[in-house]
C-alpha cells in the first residue's frame, strides 16, 4: 500500500527591496515632524504661560525664549514646505505618488478602496509610494493646513514690526481675516487639525505596516521599502 505525502507547508514568499522616498523627501519629512511639535508646544506656551521665573523678567525672559524657539520652529517648516513642494516636481514619480488627480477615474476607484480596506481592516492591494487616501490626507491636512499656519502665523509675527518685510508681505491676511484676533483665532485652529492629523498618521502607519510587512516605517529613515515578488507579475511599484 503506497502512502502520499501531502506538504502542508506554506509556499515561501520572496521580496525584493525597492528604493522609493529619496533623501530630500526624507529630511522634510523629519524637519517639518520636529518643527511641528515645537510650534504645537511653544504656541501652547504663548497662548497659555505656564513657565514662571522669580524677580524680575528681564532678567530671565522665559516667554521671550519661548516665543524665539517658535520663531525658528515656523522658519524651519516654512522651509521644508517649500523644499518639498519644489521636490514634487524634481523627485521621482513616488515624490507625486497619490496625490488627489480628482479628473483622473482611476484616483477615485484608489481612493474608494483604500477606505474599504481600511475600514474592513484588510491588507489590500499594496502601495510603494503614497495611496490616494494618503495623498489626500497630505494634501489637506499638510498643505492646506501648512499654508494656513504659514500665512496666519507670519501675519500675526509681522505686528512685531509694523512696516517691516514680514508685515509688508503677510500683513494683508489680518484685515481679510477680521483683524488679529480672529486670525490667532484661526491659527490656533489649524495647529489641532494638526493633532487631529498626526494621530491619524501614527495609527495608519502602524496598521499598514502590520498589514503589509513592508519595512514602512524603517522606510522613511533608509528610503527603502519591500515589495512581494510574484509569478506572472511586471512588479512595477505604484
Amino acid at each position: 500500500m503506497n502512502s502520499t505525502t501531502v506538504n502542508t507547508s506554506p509556499a515561501p514568499r520572496y521580496f525584493e527591496r525597492v528604493y522609493v522616498w529619496q533623501w530630500p523627501i526624507r529630511i522634510f519629512h523629519w524637519v517639518t515632524a520636529f518643527s511641528v511639535v515645537a510650534l504645537f508646544v511653544t504656541g501652547w506656551l504663548i497662548a497659555e504661560p505656564l513657565l514662571g521665573s522669580s524677580g524680575d523678567p528681564a532678567d530671565h525672559f522665559v516667554m521671550g525664549r519661548v516665543r524665539q524657539v517658535h520663531l525658528i520652529a515656523a522658519m524651519a517648516f516654512t522651509v521644508a514646505f517649500v523644499w518639498r513642494s519644489i521636490w514634487f516636481f524634481l523627485g521621482t514619480r513616488h515624490a507625486r505618488s497619490g496625490f488627489p488627480c480628482v479628473w483622473r477615474p482611476s484616483w477615485w476607484v484608489g481612493l474608494a478602496r483604500q477606505a474599504g480596506d481600511y475600514l474592513k481592516l484588510e491588507a489590500g492591494r499594496p502601495h510603494l509610494g503614497h495611496n490616494s487616501l494618503a495623498g489626500l490626507s497630505y494634501t489637506l491636512f499638510v498643505i492646506g493646513l501648512g499654508l494656513v499656519q504659514i500665512f496666519t502665523g507670519f501675519a500675526l509675527y509681522g505686528q512685531s514690526a509694523p512696516g517691516g518685510i514680514v508685515d509688508r508681505t503677510f500683513g494683508w491676511v489680518l484685515p481679510l481675516l477680521g483683524g488679529a484676533m480672529r486670525t490667532t483665532s484661526w491659527h490656533h485652529l489649524a495647529a489641532w487639525g494638526f493633532v487631529v492629523f498626526v494621530i491619524l498618521h501614527v495609527y495608519i502607519i502602524f496598521i499598514d505596516a502590520r498589514q503589509y510587512r513592508n519595512g514602512l516605517i524603517v522606510s522613511i529613515i533608509s528610503g527603502f521599502k519591500f515589495r512581494e515578488k510574484t509569478g506572472g507579475e511586471d512588479g512595477r511599484p505604484d
